[in-house]
This record gives structure tokens, C-alpha cells and sequence, in this order.
């Protein structure tokens, strides 16, 4: 239903390998930067250039390789590290975040994100406190007592989330980037965080969707952040306002650019419509009386049993966004979906 735009990145990723350093359009480059031991293998970086000021979008996963690569890229399109001079990312996520510590260091950049994405630290108070709500969380959610270490924050992976580059401020919706030259505004689509945001770049027909939008992943919706009451129904809405895009060129932070933004959109709410039907259908059988056992009955690509560690852990939690969802829209769900401690303010 999409038309691939860029043949070399389609290739690549077709080939298991990384797509190279591409010019989308004068002064806005594509810069691959390897997500290191992750299938989405790299995340697809932006540097928008404009009179004198330059910002790079989602500076990807942190390490000794991803900076050779991001550097490497910049100086391709003739910008050194010291030149950017604001970092935006579209969301908290680590593969999008990560680099973005050790980019401020070279540039002096302030780091940007969306006014209302919170970051882990603010979900729950302290890392103790956190650890043991998280683990009661997914305790009531029906997962096996023996499985709870694998799906559940330990100290060290949660201390992991926490240790992210704080933001120097915050984009609101409609706001242009902070960059001379550039008229590029901010677009809020919550769902997939909860304050994701997506890029819109009229005067280049240019549309970049983070996380929110990509070629063939399905993005990952689910009951995180304490304070998104209903993710799934921010994600449909969000799809919704797409629309200001619809004949632009995708820009997606994975796989690959494309066209056909309004197609790609509703299939993706077609296929999150559908999770939801299916989950409807588990509930009327009667069998499932817990986020595990709904999980349970849900088709997944590799089978549930498949599922292990940080996976099975996102499977739960998007298993819970759907009960959510269709508590939220009159259902009978008659599933307690608890949550962890309330976000901080």
C-alpha cells in the first residue's frame, strides 16, 4: 500500500546491512546510527541544516560505534558535532535518546522533547520503591511467580532508564524548532510515549514520525508511563492527525523512507482495531480472568511461548492497553488492570 522512496535504504534493510548517508533534500540528511544487539538495527538519525543553525533529531542508542557513525554521517554533510545547535528527539526511548548525553557534551546543544513526555524518572518515585511496585504490577497481572524477574525492572536496568539526558526545555505542539532558517513545527502524537512527537517540514513536503509511524513495524502501544491513562486511544487519535501529512514523505527513525502516509496509517488502525477485536473474542470465551492469561490467547507472530525477557514484558503491557482501551469504550472487561504508583508531578 506505501511506495518505497529510498532505494538504497530499502536494500540495506532487506540485506541485514546499514543504509548509507543519504541528502533527502538540500541541508536535511539521513544518518544511520547501529542499535546495538536489537533487530531494528539502526536508527535512522536527522540533521536539518539551516542559516547557520543545525538540529539533529533522535541521535540514537549510545555507543563507541553509534558516535563514529553519527560523526562519521555529520561529516558527510560537511556539519561537525560543535555546529549542531539543538538536539530534538521524539521520544524518551532510549534508540532514540541514548546519544543524546554525549552529542551535548561535543556541541553545547541543548536537548529538546515534547512537553508532555515524561521521562522514567519522573514515573514512580524512588529506584527501590519503583522496583517493587513494578514487580507487584506485573505480580497482579497473572504472570508466573518464577517468570517475574524477567519482566519486571531490576535495580540495575531501571537505574539504566534513569541515567538519560535531562531536557533543557520542552516543544508544544505547533511550535516551530528553534532553529534560524528552518520553519519546522512540532506535531503531538501521543501513544506509542506519552508525549511523542512527530516533525512536519511543509516547505520540503517532509513528514518525520519517530516511532509513530513506520514502513512495516507495527509500533509498540502499551500501559507504561502511570500518567497515560489510555494509550491506545491516544495512538488512534494521533493516527488521525496524520492527515496534515498525507502527501508528504515519510521520515520514519527505522527502516526505511516511504509514501502514502494515509495508507500506511489505516492499515495501522486497522491492525490495532483488529488486536482489539481479538481480544474481545478471549474475553467472551470466558478463560482468561488476568492480563497473563488474555496474553495467553492472543496471536502472536511467534507464538506466545516465544516471548521472553523485555518482550514478553511489552506483550503484557500492550495486552493491557487493549483492556484498557475497551473498558474505557463501555466493555466488560472484568479484568482488574492495576497499575504501579502515580506518576510524580
Amino acid at each position: 500500500m506505501i511506495t518505497v522512496s529510498a532505494p538504497a535504504q530499502y536494500q540495506a534493510w532487506q540485506a541485514n546491512v546499514m543504509p548509507p548517508v543519504e541528502e533527502v533534500r538540500p541541508g536535511v540528511w539521513s544518518i544511520p546510527v547501529p542499535f546495538i544487539g536489537n533487530p531494528m538495527r539502526y536508527t535512522l538519525s536527522y540533521l536539518l541544516v539551516g542559516e547557520g543553525e543545525a538540529a539533529l533529531v533522535d541521535p540514537g542508542w549510545d555507543s563507541d560505534e553509534g558516535w563514529e557513525c553519527l560523526t562519521a554521517g555529520l561529516a558527510v554533510a560537511g556539519v561537525a558535532p560543535e555546529r549542531i545547535t539543538v538536539i530534538v528527539v521524539t521520544h524518551f526511548h532510549p534508540d532514540h535518546l541514548g546519544m543524546a548525553a554525549r552529542l551535548r557534551a561535543a556541541s553545547g546543544a541543548p536537548v529538546v522533547l515534547g512537553e508532555n513526555e515524561p521521562l522514567p524518572a519522573q514515573w514512580r518515585g524512588d529506584t527501590a520503591g519503583f522496583v517493587v511496585e513494578d514487580r507487584a504490577q506485573f505480580t497482579a497481572w497473572g504472570v508466573p511467580a518464577e517468570l517475574l524477574d524477567e519482566v519486571s525492572f531490576q535495580t540495575h536496568t531501571w537505574e539504566q532508564m534513569i541515567a538519560v539526558e535531562q531536557p533543557q526545555f520542552r516543544l508544544a505542539d505547533g511550535q516551530l524548532l528553534p532553529v534560524a532558517g528552518l520553519a519546522v513545527r512540532v506535531l503531538s502524537t501521543p501513544g506509542h510515549t506519552p508525549g511523542h512527537i512527530c516533525l512536519v517540514d511543509e516547505a520540503n513536503q517532509l513528514m518525520l514520525t519517530g516511532d509513530h509511524v513506520l514502513p512495516r513495524i507495527t509500533p509498540h502501544v502499551s500501559l507504561e508511563a502511570t500518567n497515560q491513562l489510555n494509550p491506545l486511544d491516544d495512538y488512534l487519535r494521533s493516527l488521525e492527525r496524520m492527515s496534515v501529512g498525507a502527501q508528504m514523505e515519510v521520515l520514519p527513525a527505522h527502516e526505511y523512507r516511504f509514501l502514502g502516509l494515509m495508507d500506511r496509517v489505516a492499515a495501522l488502525t486497522e491492525h490495532t482495531l483488529e488486536r482489539s477485536r481479538e481480544v474481545i473474542a478471549v474475553l467472551e470465551t470466558g478463560v482468561a480472568s488476568s492480563v497473563w492469561e488474555v496474553a495467553q490467547e492472543l496471536t502472536w507472530s511467534r507464538g506466545f511461548a516465544s516471548l521472553r525477557g523485555f518482550t514478553l514484558r511489552l506483550a503484557l503491557a500492550e495486552t493491557a492497553s487493549h483492556l484498557v482501551y475497551l473498558e474505557q469504550l463501555g466493555r466488560a472487561v472484568n479484568i482488574e488492570v492495576s497499575r504501579g504508583a502515580p506518576a510524580r508531578p
